[in-house]
């Protein structure tokens, strides 16, 4: 191949690619590595696609039916598209390729004058009779909106959408376009692209045409083409990853948003503002981190001297490395002999009022996180989150219970997580141990309790953008509310939410967001709102089903799982989640019934290529599917019975009830395509809320 011309793959082509079978995908691998290396293979044979609007469009053939599309210009050969026959030579007709007359991006055109009709998705929830719907953007000038990179034929069709019409036309838009038509109608105000290169050069540009410079680079954009969107970082994002703050900053949305994506590019962006600044991209799970390293050695090379600044550890990795030597003998008490100890402290002290779980609830979400070590900061602590109201004489007996507690932990060299923690953030704070790193960037940060916040405020010192944190309220699965004003990190002003979706499909996050309230507000006051959240893609309706028995659901879930793989989803594209261990079996079978292989996430684990990926709903955090089924959703299942229970007070139920949606909400949402929601009669009753 001429080393004057440019080897280029459009995204078009991978997303094509990863729908044909396994062994479709290695042929046309095969004769993409022939093309790059030699376009004038004799294996390879080229067809002008006739009928088409762009005279530079042809066809090179894989097999009998197997053809691929590309675009060839006297200095550039870019992979296109593939499909079998008539849809390849279908796809090459209906577009153009040109440089936008005004933003100076390449884009991929959908030939207007053959588009037929738009079909119009109607929501049966919001469908009600009335008076026709006003169009979105009669009132924006052709010239704005060639300005946001809509193609010019594409205006009428634009100035007479409305909201039923939009989500439809926007997959017939350049990406950018279609991102900057939502933004406007949810009444925001997009960017309008600033650059003075265009062509390939152009940041538009290069979000769905890739340069590839050499046969491995090939190799990795067809290895992995469908997973490219887990890294790639879009324009609503990049002001927020490139933003100074001079104080600790937040970045909020729902499920879907990109949250994770600007983490990491904001980390990977500090690393390179920041020569030589040690940088720390954690989380709370260690199964959290293991995800974020993965996606961190997608968007840059680990060899880089960019890459070894930054460390991806959880929280508890990185404390209990500082940690090492400065327990003096002492041992990690069990949860069992914990509640031993509380239950023989509350008999010494003749406390019989409340029962052992309430006093183990109010030791682990207020006395040990908080550090309370004497009856004045007991008193005044705010008990956010805990529902039983305790006046001053009620907490002066319960603290006679904690004070026994703390001796007889003490006594015995036994020590407790937020000890540690304590401990090791004194003595950061103090200089007594150096600090290991300049920037901490957090993933999931809703779910980190007192003791690692103020761990995090030691960890950065206060400096300006040395701490960011990535989170949504509507995911908190593991913690109770509290105060981050109170225990060092104030972010009003420096508060972000994200409301483009880029991974879930409208319909999807449409029926998912029901399960929770439309705002949610933090102790602090910080408002996160679900409302002008949009999604950037249509999808079929998920499906709730509710089944006579268990082996009825096995048997329909091993139907869905058999018609999925036959649409040609990959295994690995699959995602299955029960809210706990006991209903692992029930997925099983009808994996088993299906002939799928699978396996099964554990805290440290991650998805494996050729295998469904199966775990309990706690494990779903940070993991993304084409197609999940959420599965044994029974009454006494979800909410869990267990848990309901063994409420020590009639007030926490509203927290069990709380987090147990949460939970629901993070399993719906890890689907980007389809969703099945499933049960036993009676089901749980937040199925209902699903809206389906």
């Amino acid at each position: 191949m001429s080393t004057t011309m440019d080897f280029l793959i459009a995204d078009t082509f991978t997303d094509s690619l990863a729908k044909l079978t396994g062994q479709e995908q290695k042929s046309v691998k095969t004769a993409a590595f022939d093309l790059q290396m030699n376009p004038a293979h004799p294996s390879l044979q080229f067809h002008r696609v006739e009928n088409s609007k762009d005279p530079n469009f042809w066809s090179v053939r894989v097999n009998l039916d197997l053809r691929i599309i590309i675009h060839k210009t006297a200095g550039s050969f870019l992979l296109c598209y593939v499909g079998h026959h008539d849809d390849a030579y279908n796809w090459g007709q209906r577009r153009k390729i040109e440089q936008h007359p005004r933003t100076g991006a390449i884009q991929i055109v959908e030939v207007r004058e053959r588009v037929e009709e738009i079909s119009t998705y109607r929501d049966p929830i919001k469908e009600v009779s009335g008076p026709p719907e006003l169009s979105l953007f009669a009132k924006f000038p052709d010239d704005e909106l060639l300005d946001y990179g809509v193609p010019a034929e594409w205006i009428g069709d634009v100035k007479s959408a409305t909201e039923s019409t939009l989500f439809d036309l926007a997959e017939h838009l350049p990406q950018e376009a279609a991102e900057a038509l939502l933004e406007l109608a949810t009444g925001g105000t997009p960017q309008k692209p600033k650059t003075e290169v265009g062509g390939f050069d152009h940041p538009d540009t290069q979000r769905r045409i890739r340069l590839v410079t050499g046969e491995a680079e090939l190799a990795l954009a067809l290895e992995y083409p469908w997973e490219k969107w887990t890294v790639f970082l879009h324009p609503s994002q990049r002001s927020v990853v490139e933003r100074n703050f001079n104080g600790p900053a937040r970045v909020s949305g729902s499920a879907g948003t990109g949250k994770t994506v600007v983490a990491l590019h904001r980390a990977v962006f500090l690393a390179k503002k920041h020569l030589g600044a040690r940088i720390l991209l954690t989380t709370f799970s260690e199964a959290l981190a293991t995800l974020l390293q993965i996606k961190l050695e997608r968007l840059i090379d680990p060899e880089s001297e960019t890459a070894k600044r930054i460390t991806v550890q959880s929280l508890q990795q990185v404390a209990t490395e500082l940690a090492e030597g400065e327990m003096e003998g002492e041992e990690m008490v069990s949860d069992e002999r914990l509640g031993d100890l509380i239950a023989y402290s509350a008999k010494q002290a003749g406390e019989t009022q409340y029962p052992a779980r309430f006093l183990e609830i109010e030791w682990n979400e207020v006395v040990d996180p908080w550090q309370l070590s004497d009856w004045d900061s007991y008193r005044d602590v705010p008990r956010l989150g805990r529902k039983t109201r305790l006046g001053v004489k009620q907490r002066e007996a319960l603290w006679q219970v904690f004070e026994r507690v703390r001796d007889s932990l003490h006594e015995r060299n036994l020590t407790t997580w937020p000890t540690i923690l304590r401990k090791i953030t004194s003595k950061i704070a103090s200089g007594a141990i150096p600090r290991p790193f300049d920037i901490v960037v957090v993933d999931e940060a809703q779910d980190l309790g007192v003791p690692e916040i103020r761990f995090l405020v030691a960890l950065t010192g206060g400096k300006p953008d040395s701490l960011f944190l990535a989170g949504d309220l509507g995911q908190r699965i593991f913690q109770q509310p509290f105060s981050w004003k109170a225990v060092g990190i104030d972010i009003r002003g420096r508060s972000h939410t994200l409301r483009v979706n880029y991974r879930t499909s409208h319909q999807i996050r449409l029926h998912a967001d029901r399960l929770l309230p439309e705002s949610v507000s933090d102790v602090d006051g910080n408002a996160e709102s679900r409302k002008g959240t949009v999604s950037v893609f249509n999808g079929p309706l998920p499906e709730v089903r509710i089944f006579d028995g268990i082996d009825a659901e096995i048997e329909g879930v091993a139907q869905v799982l058999l018609d999925w793989t036959a649409e040609k989803l990959l295994p690995d594209e699959l995602g299955i989640f029960v809210r706990s261990e006991a209903q692992l079996a029930r997925a099983r079978a009808a994996l088993k019934d299906a002939g799928l292989g699978w396996v099964e996430l554990e805290r440290n684990s991650r998805p494996v290529r050729g295998k469904v990926s199966l775990s309990t709903m706690h494990l779903a955090k940070g993991l993304e599917f084409r197609a999940a089924i959420v599965m044994a959703c029974d009454d006494e299942v979800l909410p869990l019975q267990d848990r309901v229970e063994t409420v020590a007070d009639e007030a926490d139920l509203e927290e069990v009830y709380t987090t147990e949606r949460h939970l629901l909400y993070v399993a719906c949402t890890r689907a980007r395509d389809r969703l099945l929601v499933c049960g036993v009669d009676p089901e749980s009753e937040f199925l209902g809320d699903l809206g389906l």
